[in-house]
């Protein structure tokens, strides 16, 4: 007879075996042992063997091992599911080129570009991922324009550079530029130049450090520390002021240096004169 899987054997004369069978556990019977007197077989060497009480004792002993390893091993998945901080430990110093590789010096800049240069100069510092915007505010003929502002480098204080990415949502260049006077008929005074971001409106002023003139932001851009060495005239970026780029949890963190040397890009900004 079966009873919950197993098979309890009738032993002459014993008619209590199947109520003294437990529902629910199942007991493995010495089959040279089945017919010995009731005596012999109640003794220690002729009881059934508990396969369900064996079977846990093996389960948890398993369960020892398994937790013993398993915790080295959820430690190592859980690790090879979490991508590594990738980074910079400090601000590199990196070396200008132009947009034709060559390297570029402060007198190339003073030739070819001035505040009147509408292009996008952009060049990644201090991370792959992180655009900014080379602006030079020297005046040109008939045009205003700005010299020795905060942070400013080359012959006349007027090379500035700064995150090419709004501190509002994050929106980047080409859509946050530099706009040129003349550029908007809006003006903040005299000043008749600006960062613009077309996406929500916000205005930067790039002759004070990129100060916020009108919102949504309310942060000012990331400010480009520029070296210029007057032996070679050669420009280099070495840091970053201000507060963080945006989306980044600090300007050092979240992508991959740029290396050595960083080359410029001209771009067309994206011109929408909407001011909140």
């Amino acid at each position: 007879m079966n009873l919950h899987g197993g098979s309890v054997p009738i032993l002459p004369g014993d008619t209590g075996t199947l109520a003294r069978t437990p529902v629910g556990r199942v007991y493995r019977w010495d089959s040279a042992r089945a017919h010995q007197a009731p005596k012999a077989r109640g003794s220690p060497e002729g009881e059934g063997v508990d396969e369900t009480r064996r079977n846990f004792l093996k389960l948890v002993a398993a369960a020892g091992v398994i937790g013993a390893v398993g915790g080295g091993v959820a430690g190592a998945l859980d690790f090879a599911g979490r991508p590594p901080v990738v980074g910079l430990s400090k601000y590199p110093s990196v070396q200008l080129q132009d947009v034709d590789g060559s390297v570029l010096t402060a007198s190339k800049v003073m030739d070819e570009y001035n505040v009147t240069t509408s292009d996008a100069l952009v060049f990644d510092y201090p991370l792959t991922n992180e655009p900014n915007i080379l602006v030079n505010l020297a005046p040109a003929e008939g045009v205003s324009g700005a010299t020795d502002v905060p942070g400013g480098v080359g012959p006349q204080g007027s090379i500035v550079a700064f995150s090419a990415i709004c501190q509002h949502l994050g929106c980047s260049v080409p859509s946050i530029a530099y706009y040129p006077p003349n550029t908007c008929s809006k003006t903040f005074g005299p000043l008749a130049f600006y960062i613009h971001c077309s996406c929500h409106g916000s205005t930067y002023d790039p002759s004070r450090g990129a100060l916020n003139l009108t919102g949504p932001a309310v942060r000012p851009l990331p400010q480009v520390t520029l070296q210029w060495k007057s032996a070679d005239d050669s420009l280099w970026a070495i840091g970053v002021t201000g507060p963080a780029v945006m989306g980044h949890s600090n300007t050092l963190q979240g992508g991959v240096g740029v290396g050595s040397a960083s080359r410029l890009g001209r771009q067309s900004p994206i011109v929408l004169c909407s001011f909140p």
